[in-house]
């Protein structure tokens, strides 16, 4: 039950948190934006609503399966280890056990993350990309020697976006850039879902055997919101900074390639942008992780007590 359980856990969670999604990868990936109200202003002035949720269709149909795994993964994972560890998988787990299959859980479902956090990067920043993409079929402009009379009329209509929803930029990248396109910037999420799921996950234990009243084996309502939403927040403080080179190289290549690597996506951007850089988005992170983890673990705590009670 673990596995529908965070199933219908993620599904609530990306339906509360997705719009602050689309400004934090904006932010990350655009150096022209000042901070939140920026981003938020210019999405609304010139896409209205429905620029903040772009991409969103994919992530609603995957990340019930992707939570599932997550949460599944975890809860499988520490059952083994305390049935190895002491003989039973009920008992009481440590500290390092729990961190251990946080960060198990976090490894396996960047498989299943990969993909899709490509697709939603790139129609969350295609508008900005579009901007700034202006070939001429004849190469770089070079100034005249001799002004023309006359402005010369544009060709044709301006392109409209390359990607036309979730499954088409799938299939656009996967002809283009092969498997591996569809892979761009796992390092860097193999790197943010590690740690990360370990923080949350042990978080999440601790503050839940902190707010448990005397006498009961689990917290309440409330203990769950508040545990819920500070590991969220935890999580996504210790995730930030290869959030943003994961946003940077799946971004990366369309036009010119910038970076090599994770490593040379980390230096240029340190060297480009100073230490700060890979902060950026933390604010607009934890405020957005706080509510999509209290909705995240209640929905989850939620399924997980009323199966037990029609199975008792």
């Amino acid at each position: 039950m673990d596995f529908v359980a965070g199933a219908i856990g993620g599904v609530c969670g990306v339906a509360v948190g997705y719009p602050l999604d689309t400004v934090k990868v904006r932010i990350q990936t655009e150096a022209k934006y000042t901070g939140i109200w920026d981003c938020v202003r210019d999405t609304y002035h010139r896409e209205r609503l429905r620029g903040f949720y772009r991409g969103l269709s994919l992530p609603m149909c995957t990340s019930s399966l992707v939570s599932s795994v997550s949460f599944g993964t975890y809860r499988h994972c520490l059952a083994h280890i305390c049935r190895v560890r002491y003989g039973s998988a009920g008992a009481k787990p440590a500290k390092t056990d729990i961190t251990l299959s946080g960060f198990a859980s976090g490894l396996v479902r960047v498989f299943l993350t990969s993909p899709t956090e490509v697709a939603k990067v790139r129609l969350q920043t295609q508008t900005q990309a579009q901007q700034r993409r202006q070939p001429s079929a004849s190469g770089p402009s070079v100034p005249s020697a001799v002004p023309p009379t006359c402005p010369v009329p544009p060709a044709g209509p301006l392109p409209g976006p390359r990607f036309h929803g979730p499954l088409h930029c799938l299939a656009t990248v996967a002809r283009e850039e092969g498997l591996r396109g569809l892979y761009k910037g796992s390092s860097a999420l193999l790197f943010r879902d590690g740690h990360s799921f370990a923080t949350y996950f042990l978080s999440y234990a601790i503050l839940c055997e902190w707010l448990t009243p005397a006498g009961q084996s689990r917290p309440d309502v409330s203990g769950v919101l508040v545990a819920g939403g500070c590991a969220g927040t935890l999580a996504w403080a210790v995730a930030t900074p290869m959030d943003v080179i994961k946003a940077r190289l799946q971004v990366d290549g369309q036009g010119r390639q910038r970076y090599h690597g994770l490593l040379h996506c980390v230096l240029t951007s340190v060297r480009e942008e100073g230490p700060r850089v890979l902060f950026k988005g933390l604010l607009l992170n934890c405020c957005r992780a706080f509510p999509v983890n209290m909705v995240v673990f209640v929905a989850y705590e939620a399924v997980l007590r009323l199966t037990r009670g029609l199975l008792t």
